[in-house]
Order: structure tokens, then sequence, then C-alpha cells
């Protein structure tokens, strides 16, 4: 009897050390990328789609994880994506960008593979080639903490990404001519908070909703072509908890600063009376200063 006992721990104990070196999860994406028209600051124009989205898809994904996403170019010129700040330590051969990678041939298609390892925390990925950033193409992508390996701070109630960047109305290939010939851009036409301009005391529907005395986690990125930009909520203090896949000192802020391709990732108490509150996006380092505004 002790014997059979015996035998079926050994069982036991070593069906789990087969589970344990199981390989790594891997997360799978089809894009389709494509011209649509958008109007981000109230003017028609034609924007960069990923699956009919603008801003395109998020990617949300844990600590190891391989992600492949197959991506399909309907442009009428090559177009090339790049993971920005996301370490590629198995190859490099996926950064997207020139020189590493060729831009995707009209009508074709090719798929990135890599894996997301060690570095918790906030990310976007673009378009690296031919201005296309200036029409879209552009999403968020989070690296979430493994549990086995604990992040200083409680998790929160709920998290939301915010892409910020200024925009300009002309098109990618107009913006793209002026380079070419040796004008530069020019002072953007607006700010958009998640392809969204808002303006004060302008009826928005609410971006985000808190609920009284929960936490939240607000992952916060530059995906524009020109600008730094400031970010606050209105009557709400900051919380700095990580930024470019590292953790920091915890220090409260009224503000912050968050330059062009750069993230980082904030937790906001819902501590005040339960009402709109705007939150706030404006240019810094430009002549004129332009803000937007979103509602939570």
């Amino acid at each position: 009897m002790a014997a059979e006992v015996i035998l079926k721990l050994t069982i036991c104990f070593l069906a789990l050390m087969v589970g344990v070196q199981g390989g790594d999860p891997y997360l799978f994406f089809t894009w389709n990328v494509t011209y649509g028209t958008i109007s981000p600051l109230g003017v028609p124009q034609q924007g960069i789609l990923i699956n009919g989205q603008f801003p395109g898809p998020e990617i949300n994904a844990t600590s190891n994880n391989n992600i492949v996403v197959n991506v399909f170019n309907n442009l009428d010129e090559p177009f090339l994506l790049t993971w920005s700040g996301v370490q590629h330590r198995k190859n490099s051969w996926q950064d997207g960008v020139l020189g590493t990678n060729c831009p995707i041939a009209p009508g074709t298609n090719f798929t990135y593979k890599f894996q997301v390892k060690d570095q918790i925390g906030s990310y976007i990925y673009h378009p690296s080639t031919a201005l296309h950033r200036a029409a879209g193409g552009f999403g968020g992508l989070r690296v979430h903490s493994r549990l086995l390996i604990p992040v200083p701070y409680p998790d929160p109630a709920d998290e939301y990404t915010v892409l910020i960047g200024d925009w300009y109305a002309k098109s990618h290939k107009i913006l793209r001519g002026f380079l070419d010939s040796g004008r530069p851009l020019g002072r953007p036409d607006g700010v958009l908070i998640n392809g969204k301009a808002g303006k004060v005391g302008v009826n928005q529907e609410p971006l985000f909703t808190m609920e009284p005395g929960k936490t939240y986690k607000y992952r916060v990125c530059n995906v524009g072509l020109k600008a730094s930009l400031n970010f606050r909520i209105q009557g709400h203090k900051l919380k700095l908890v990580e930024m470019e896949g590292s953790h920091t000192v915890q220090n409260l802020y009224e503000s912050l600063d968050v330059h062009i391709g750069q993230c980082f990732s904030i937790l906001v108490a819902a501590d005040q009376d339960p009402k709109d509150y705007y939150m706030v996006a404006s240019t810094r380092f430009l002549k004129e200063v332009q803000t937007t505004t979103a509602i939570i």
C-alpha cells in the first residue's frame, strides 16, 4: 500500500515538472492596414487604420509572452512597424526599422515574431518609415508582470491607456514633401487624446470612468511627431510608478511632461467629489501653446 502511494506521488511530481517546463505562451494577431477617412480635428482627412481602428488595437501581454503579428499592407506604398522601446532579446530582426527589416510591399504581408521579456511597463508601436506616423497606424502595448513577480504597488481597480500627441491636418504625403524639399513641418494643428480633440466647455462623452475610493492605473504615451506634451488630470495627483519599463521612486505630481515616443505609468486615486473632471494635454516648448481635453 505504501509503495502504491509513493508511486502515485512520484507520477504526480513528474507531471508537475513537465508542466513547469512548458514553453512560454504565444499571442497571435492579424492586422489589416488600410487607408480610411478620419476627422480628429473636425476636418476629414486620410488616415491609416489597423483593422479599421484609429488609434490601432492594443496589445495586452505578460512578461515572457511570445507575440506574433501578421501584418497585411493594403496601402499604396511600403509600410513598416516598429515596437518602440521593446528589447528584442531573442533576435534583432523584428525591430521594424530600416536596416533590420524591409518594409512590407503593398498587397503583401509580413509576420513579426518577438518576445517581451523582463520589461514590465507601457510601450507603443508605430510606423517607422515614409512619415506614416503622421496619419496613424499607432497603438499601445502593455507588458504586465507575471504572478510570480510582484510589482511595488497594489493592483489597481482598472488600467487605461492614454495616447496623446500633436496632430497635423495635412496628409502625411504633403508633410513628407515638406521634409524632402528642406522645409520644416511647421507647428501642429492640434493635440489629440486617444485620437480625439476636445475643448473646455464643449460637451464630450466621458473617456474613462473611476469609482470613488478606488485607485486606477493610467499608461500615458506620446505618439506625436514634434511636441513634448504636459499631461494632467484636473484636481488629482499623479503618482509616477513606471517609466520605459523601469519602476521609479513613487512621487506625487500635479502634472508630468512626456516627450515624443516616451511612455510612463501613473496611479490616480479617485479621492475627489464624484463628478466630471478634465484630462488635459498641452504642448511644451512651442511659441503657441495648444491644448486638448478629455472627460473622466
